[in-house]
């Protein structure tokens, strides 16, 4: 095998870089974080960083990029009462998703991109109507992380999701929902039916639910 150290990847190219240790997570999920700011104005942002960190009470990180620019997303949030979504991108409007990642200064993602922004029981951030799965989130910690990025710690507040996305044991279908799983920076997956398993116990062999 191949054996790259970290010295080697630190001297890669800059871009060939990122494209590189954007890949080593494999498969991540592909979210759209809805923001307001206080005046109104909405944004919209890919992300792949979202991760789960715990079930009771429900609490979802998200990593976000270094604030030495400004960040709409990261600044929304901290200035409108924390608030957030998380919307799961249809592997059909991926291309619409990932434009939002544009360097957009006058005009709403939502707008630009091809999306509709829909406020919901009076919960001041936006939600992508055309998402399948839709979560609002309250932040409730932030990490300095020492590169520079920050991690975000939220609450789920709500969860909106199509009849078909939940299994009778409470896990998501997201295949029959065609969503979009991301490789890299800009590697977007269609998702297949899973091979399910069984709780594991030592000394009984997992078998296909």
């Amino acid at each position: 095998m191949q054996h790259i150290t970290a010295a080697d990847i630190s001297a890669f190219e800059k871009v060939y870089r990122l494209n590189f240790v954007n890949g080593l997570p494999g498969y991540k999920p592909a979210n759209l974080v809805g923001t307001a700011a206080p005046d109104g104005r909405t944004n919209l942002a890919i992300f792949s960083s979202v991760l789960h960190l715990g079930s009771d009470p429900a609490v979802l990180g998200m990593v976000t990029r270094p604030t030495t620019v400004p960040r709409h997303t990261y600044q929304n949030i901290k200035d409108n009462g924390g608030c957030y979504t998380l919307n799961h991108v249809p592997l059909s409007l991926a291309a619409q998703a990932h434009y939002t990642s544009a360097n957009f200064e006058d005009v709403s993602e939502f707008e630009a991109c091809g999306f509709t922004a829909d406020f919901r029981d009076g919960f001041p951030a936006p939600y992508v109507a055309e998402s399948a799965v839709s979560i609002g989130m309250r932040l409730r910690e932030e990490h300095a992380i020492f590169n520079g990025t920050v991690l975000l710690v939220g609450t789920v507040e709500h969860v909106y999701l199509r009849p078909e996305a939940l299994r009778p044991d409470g896990t998501l279908d997201l295949a029959a929902l065609g969503e979009a799983a991301i490789s890299g920076l800009d590697g977007y997956h269609e998702v297949l039916p899973p091979v399910r398993y069984g709780y594991a116990r030592p000394g009984q062999f997992p078998q296909p639910l």
